[in-house]
């Protein structure tokens, strides 16, 4: 894995801050052009948002906000600028939120990512991100089509299906989520179906502790990960150097204070901010909710870009689980369809290199019916199976929390 994408990857840190911020005026003015972004930034001089200080004092967006902006001006809260009937394609993510994909070629900007993890023209790609109305199939596969690769639509679930194909077509890349990647592996040994053609892959959507990793890269697949959301695609992705992520030369990352929106210094952790130059759908320091620390110095691959430490949590109690985000309100859904309930808690850990989600309820008297009963409600709500364990009364801590990560970094 040598070179680099393109000449935007090496440029001159101070180039590239110069010519980036030569754009965000024209960005803000084209953002403010649809209404929702004129509303939300209504009073700012576009002209004056040419430095990082100017855009700092700009007001956050958060994912919550999509919500409300939505659900007052169907579809995308008025912020989108091109209409909706000329976009690609109109995408659904958790929460719910509405997302449009444009029809540039790598309009995610995920090419760039899958070169650093190794993909070149004339790969075949196995993605096992989901099609289904939501992004995450679709973000990977523009980038590998970008690249010249072809690409198997594997989605999620039909594992020996998938296995197949990978058996027939003898992919040399994965896309999706690590765990996945292990469940293929781990059946295809315990059903002789080859998958020795996989020898790299870009992962994503779950975390990726270095045991995974490993071991994952003993079994002949090298594994890269990248940082993406639906709103803005990839973010940052893991270089050869496996020193942080580098930042992706779409877009402009800012770590603050969850309270304030203001930038922290290097290394503090804080909140992920991120400005979009996506013409179609623009994100003006949308805040991703989850938490990172800018590293120092540039990557040992030659890429200068800024690099993030990855992954560090969450700003508020969301949890992603097997890639898909489990939200407070939803565990209060859980509780509130089932009136015998009290105080409950969402612990989310991992267990054999898999996500779990156990429920723990307060309720008395114990109840196995009732157990079964909140396990398919918690599923039915968030998607996901999870356990639940009925606890007495005044067991679980009276601190408000709903859900608790106990997964290690």
């Amino acid at each position: 894995m040598t070179g680099q994408y393109d000449s935007l990857e090496i440029r001159d840190p101070a180039v590239r801050e110069r010519e980036l911020f030569a754009q965000m005026p024209a960005t803000i003015a084209h953002a403010m052009s649809a209404p929702g972004w004129a509303r939300h930034l209504a009073g700012v001089d576009a002209k004056a948002i040419n430095s990082r200080a100017a855009l700092a004092k700009l007001p956050v967006l958060r994912k919550a906000d999509l919500v409300v902006m939505q659900k007052e001006a169907p579809p995308f809260g008025g912020l989108n600028v091109t209409p909706v009937a000329n976009v690609k394609r109109l995408l659904m993510s958790p929460g719910p939120i509405f997302e449009p994909e444009g029809a540039a070629d790598d309009w995610w900007g995920a090419a760039r990512a899958l070169f650093a993890a190794g993909f070149r023209k004339g790969d075949i790609v196995h993605n096992s991100f989901a099609y289904h109305l939501t992004p995450g199939g679709f973000i990977l596969e523009s980038g590998a089509h970008a690249l010249g690769c072809a690409v198997i639509p594997g989605g999620v679930g039909n594992t020996e299906q998938q296995l197949e194909a990978i058996a027939y077509y003898r992919p040399t890349g994965y896309v999706g989520t690590p765990d996945f990647l292990k469940i293929l592996l781990d059946t295809a040994e315990k059903s002789g179906k080859d998958t020795s053609s996989l020898k790299r892959g870009l992962v994503s959507g779950a975390a990726l502790p270095a045991s995974l990793r490993d071991e994952l890269g003993r079994r002949g697949v090298a594994v890269l990960q990248c940082y993406a959301t639906a709103e803005l695609g990839v973010i940052a992705y893991e270089s050869e150097a496996h020193e942080g992520m580098i930042v992706n030369e779409t877009v402009v990352v800012e770590i603050v204070r969850p309270s304030t929106g203001d930038p922290v210094p290097e290394s503090e952790v804080g909140e992920v901010v991120v400005t979009s130059f996506n013409r179609d759908y623009p994100m003006i320091r949308l805040a991703t909710g989850d938490l990172s620390a800018l590293m120092s110095g540039v990557s040992p691959c030659g890429r200068t870009n800024a690099r993030i430490k990855g992954w560090m949590g969450r700003a508020d109690q969301t949890a992603k689980v097997k890639g898909m985000f489990v939200h407070p309100k939803q565990i209060a859904e859980v509780a509130a369809r089932h009136p015998e309930l009290k105080r409950v808690r969402l612990v989310v850990d991992r267990e054999a290199e898999q996500d779990t989600m156990t429920l723990l309820a307060e309720c008395a008297p114990a109840d196995s019916a009732l157990e079964v009963a909140v396990a398919a409600t918690l599923q039915s709500i968030t998607k996901l199976k999870g356990s639940v364990k009925l606890m007495l009364p005044g067991t679980l801590p009276n601190d408000g929390k709903l859900i608790a990560d106990e997964r290690k970094p």
